[in-house]
């Protein structure tokens, strides 16, 4: 009968695409891996990879099974989850990925407030854009996401937390009377500068804007906030920032900050999880601590 481990091994060696790196995630010698596939194989009497020269794939049958048994370590870590958290809310571990452009700014504040609140919590965290986190979050390699809403999925459970307000920063020098709240369709003249493809921010930037064909669209590759600030404060264009960023990165002098007219843009900040999680408790828990964050800095 095929284990648990087996199936686990051959979950990352269709992640890792590479035996070495695939028992280095497993925290296991390449040696052993390849002999607990190779049972596998042979308990299911079916070849499962493609051992070429310097390349390795799944076979067809592999990919399916593969699919298959991520549902079952998935379901298996759930019910793990739910023996460990039913007597103990809010303790064990919790892998927690967050996105960029809210990690650096939310979790300075939210991190102490974690570890006062839920002493019990062994967290453990994961910066990436949000493709990949939800890509780890349905193959089982998260518990929690941090990040903007909406998304989608059959298999994804989300929660709204808070709304994250929209700035305009442009060059000191030849901004208007920054008491004054600007209309967006006054960025149709503008040089919008933009994180760089792939980040959600960029994309609520551009809906906002409705400019995603502009030519006047800043294509600079950036991937963090701290470039693109810097950029706009020596004259290369303007951009927006999300409120809970300003703190860290408007402390240049050669730049002002506008609000725009109301209704202000803003992102919804959320937690996505797996609808079949069964820490859904623990999880709408912790939102709520997180929303009190965003309350007092509104306050």
């Amino acid at each position: 009968m095929p284990t648990l481990k087996q199936f686990k091994y051959l979950d990352a060696l269709d992640r890792e695409r590479h035996y070495a790196r695939a028992a280095a995630s497993c925290h296991i010698s390449q040696p052993a891996l390849s002999m607990q596939i190779k049972e596998l194989e042979t308990e299911l009497g079916i070849g499962l990879v493609e051992r070429g020269r310097g390349s390795l794939a799944l076979t067809t049958a592999g990919k399916e099974i593969v699919r298959r048994a991520r549902s079952i370590l998935r379901a298996t870590d759930d019910l793990v989850d739910y023996a460990r958290q039913a007597d103990r809310p809010l303790s064990g571990g919790l892998r927690l990925g967050v996105i960029p452009t809210i990690a650096p700014y939310l979790l300075p504040r939210a991190l102490p407030l974690i570890r006062t609140r839920f002493p019990d919590i062994a967290l453990e965290l994961r910066e990436a854009q949000t493709s990949r986190l939800l890509d780890d979050l349905t193959r089982g390699q998260l518990d929690l996401v941090l990040l903007s809403l909406p998304v989608e999925g059959p298999d994804i459970q989300t929660l709204r937390l808070f709304e994250d307000r929209f700035l305009l920063v442009r060059p000191a020098g030849d901004a208007p009377d920054e008491r004054r709240r600007v209309d967006p369709s006054l960025l149709a003249d503008e040089r919008l500068l933009l994180l760089s493809e792939g980040h959600c921010l960029r994309d609520q930037a551009l809906s906002l804007c409705q400019m995603a064909d502009r030519d006047t669209l800043g294509e600079l590759g950036a991937t963090s906030l701290t470039t693109i600030v810097q950029m706009v404060a020596n004259g290369f264009g303007v951009t927006l920032v999300p409120e809970m960023a300003i703190d860290a990165e408007l402390r240049d002098e050669r730049t002002v900050l506008l609000r725009f007219r109301d209704p202000e843009p803003s992102r919804t900040i959320g937690l996505a999880w797996r609808r079949t999680s069964a820490r859904k408790h623990d999880f709408v828990t912790l939102g709520q601590a997180l929303s009190e964050l965003a309350l007092r800095r509104d306050d």
